[in-house]
């Protein structure tokens, strides 16, 4: 009989077992087995007048995978549950617990942050017991969201063209809409500038009479211009050495802003990729995992890291290069037992590992291997040159910079640009006049704030303590999928559906749906995780101010009526309206129970290039729910189709069309396996 393990991902099963040795089976849950059943009042699945007792039922297709592993431990000496580090993980392993019938000395709980075989083998000689406190934290966290999401989501659905409502996704969405309405109210400034011109460099106007200058008016502007000689006294020349300190390794939050800006990764792709460096990558010699855990709100460096990196430093790039361990702001509140994003070996770079990763595995690889060992550099020197000059009692500066030391961007660099602004050496100047070639006034107007971007909005989430690193980019995802947001040039702005959600929520549910509100209720789940406080009581007074004022809403708030087409039903002469529904927008008839007519809207396609089955043309298509695909234009007669859009060039291997896929070109013949990095 072998040890049973247990843990979440198939691939990470396959990767765990090869370092535990035959002793072991190891067996994946495949994410969650359970989930709060759809029963009781309003479908919660919970007991709401007893103590919030939640109820639990398998999720969809989980049943036979249960039985299986309830098999699986019949035939096993002894039970180990080896889900994720962290709440979700704890509350797999307490449902797993409960849910195959184990007792507490059947088993053990083992944790690991990294998935090294030594790492692992090592987890398994500190086994411990479930945190129920962590569980129960998690079971809090669903409840809530499992209240709020299903009377907030039918309440919208009765009364608004929205689909969902919920306790993050609502806020963030407020935020979106909030910057809208400030875009839209903002009232541009004129402004001016002025600057002085000088050979080899310019100087620009801030003080007169040692006080701040603002310039509203081109009056103001020509009025000042009209006060100045063409000569100008070098009053004061300054030099500085200055650190430019490197950034701290990454946690969740900074990680995904940092792939947004710097990558142009979403939130979900980049979890996605971070997800399988974590869980194992095959590099030939061994199946490793890359990363340490991703989900993580810790800046924290083991020491075994630490003092590897340093000896990585000092051998590669010098000892004037070691930097020493930057402590976080936020430190004390961290939980301690996390580390930060960081490779699991610095000796393994990013280069020695390109030819076992795909393009995007080895941008993001490459983003966290250089951050944190860019996070143990020196930091970099920079000095800093400012010239004054006067002129009738108004100050010019002209300001320059020039990096000495390159410290940590010696390897962070191609993420973080440093430009010189180098000024001429003027010391032997100083006292001294000097002419300007010309002095002028520049016209500005203020700018309203932006829209948010991905990177920008988690970045507004975490400082106002909504949400925590593993809902970032569910969110998003929502907000998206919803249509209550589109993005522009890859920023975030409310559609009219997301607008009118955020109005109606906001006319009934503004004491709950804020940004206060949902930053305490994230510090209370954390007390319930740290034994500090009585979860039901949490929820009791949760509920007990929320569901009447749902009962109010569900009353009070005003319908919005469907958008009239001016057509008329063809079946009953009823005015045609436009609805939203699960895919979308369509046209149907008002008189709906009574008359079902939906209007069916033409068809779009839009050619690309000849078939290369028949004489038709590639064309893009919809499927039912919306997704794109592309498919000959004769079909059925031809049944030629691809996901993947066909580019005008043909396989070197069979000379079938070759189409685009995310990084690489592939081959439309599904008999040939050709394909092409883009990279």
């Amino acid at each position: 009989m072998k040890n049973l393990v247990i843990v979440e991902s198939p691939s990470k099963s396959k990767t765990i077992e090869k370092y535990l040795g035959d002793d072991y089976k190891v067996i994946s849950s495949k994410g969650h087995i359970r989930d709060l059943a759809t029963s009781g009042k309003f479908g919660l699945g919970v007991d709401v007048e007893h103590n919030f007792e939640p109820s639990y039922k398998p999720i969809s297709g989980k049943k036979k995978l249960i039985t299986e592993m309830k098999k699986d431990i019949k035939n096993s000496k002894r039970v180990y549950l080896a889900t994720d580090p962290d709440r979700e993980g704890e509350a797999i392993s307490w449902h797993l617990y409960d849910a195959l019938g184990l007792k507490d000395s059947d088993y053990d709980r083992v944790e690991f942050h990294e998935i090294t075989k030594d790492v692992v083998k090592d987890a398994f000689k500190h086994p411990r017991k479930i945190d129920y406190d962590l569980v129960k934290s998690q079971e809090t966290r669903r409840i809530l969201d499992r209240i709020i999401g299903f009377r907030l989501s039918k309440l919208m659905q009765s009364k608004t063209g929205g689909k969902s409502a919920g306790r993050v996704q609502s806020v963030a969405l407020k935020l979106i809409v909030d910057r809208e309405r400030e875009i839209q109210n903002f009232v541009p400034e004129e402004y001016y500038t002025i600057i002085a011109k000088f050979k080899e460099f310019e100087a620009t106007l801030e003080k007169y009479k040692n006080k701040k200058i603002e310039i509203k008016t081109k009056k103001e502007a020509d009025k000042i211009l009209a006060s100045l000689s063409n000569d100008f006294i070098i009053s004061d020349i300054k030099e500085t050495l200055k650190n430019r300190k490197g950034k701290m390794p990454f946690k969740t939050s900074t990680l995904q802003k940092e792939a947004s800006s710097k990558l142009g990764f979403g939130s979900s792709k980049t979890m996605r990729i971070a997800q399988k460096l974590y869980e194992g990558i095959d590099i030939g010699s061994e199946t490793t995992g890359l990363i340490t855990y991703m989900r993580t709100d810790s800046y924290r460096l083991s020491e075994i890291f630490t003092k590897e990196t340093f000896d990585f430093i000092k051998e590669n790039y010098g000892s004037k290069y070691v930097g020493t361990i930057k402590k976080a702001k936020n430190a004390e509140n961290v939980q301690d037992a996390h580390e930060a994003i960081r490779p699991t070996s610095i000796l393994r770079t990013p280069e020695s590992l390109k030819k076992y990763l795909s393009a995007d595995e080895f941008k993001l690889y490459s983003l966290i291997y250089y951050r944190a060992l860019a996070s143990l550099m020196k930091d970099a020197k920079i000095k800093a040159t400012s010239i004054s000059l006067e002129n009738n009692d108004y100050l010019f500066k002209a300001t320059g910079s020039v990096l000495v030391f390159d410290g940590y961007l010696k390897v962070y660099s191609s993420y973080e640009k440093n430009e010189d602004v180098i000024l001429p050496d003027m010391t032997t100047l100083k006292d001294q006049t000097i002419p300007a070639e010309e002095i002028d006034k520049v016209q500005h107007f203020t700018k309203p704030p932006a829209r948010f971007s991905e990177a920008s909005l988690i970045d507004e989430m975490e400082s106002l303590g909504i949400g925590r690193p593993s809902t970032y980019a569910p969110t998003m995802e929502t907000l998206k999928s919803r249509d209550y947001v589109k993005l522009e040039n890859k920023k975030f702005i409310p559609t009219e559906v997301g607008i009118e959600i955020t109005d109606k929520l906001q006319e009934f549910f503004s004491n709950i749906i804020n940004v206060e509100y949902t930053a305490n209720m994230e510090e209370n789940l954390d007390e319930v995780a740290e034994a500090k406080c009585d979860n039901v009581e949490i929820l009791r007074k949760f509920y007990n101010d929320f569901e009447p004022v749902v009962e109010k809403a569900f009353k009070e708030m005003t319908k919005k009526e469907p958008e009239l087409t001016g057509e008329s039903c063809p079946m009953c002469n009823n005015p045609l309206v436009i609805r939203r529904g699960k895919y979308g927008q369509f046209t149907a008839c008002s008189n709906y129970p009574e008359c079902k007519y939906i209007k069916k809207e033409p068809k779009i396609e839009k050619e690309l290039l000849p078939c290369p089955k028949c004489d038709g043309m590639i064309v893009e298509k919809k499927t039912r729910r919306g997704k794109i695909f592309w498919g000959c234009n004769n079909y059925p007669k031809c049944d030629f189709a691809s996901w993947n859009e066909p580019i005008n060039e043909h396989c070197p291997k069979c000379n079938s069309l070759l189409s685009k896929a995310k990084d690489k070109k592939v081959c439309t013949n599904k008999e040939c396996d050709y394909q092409e990095n883009l990279n």
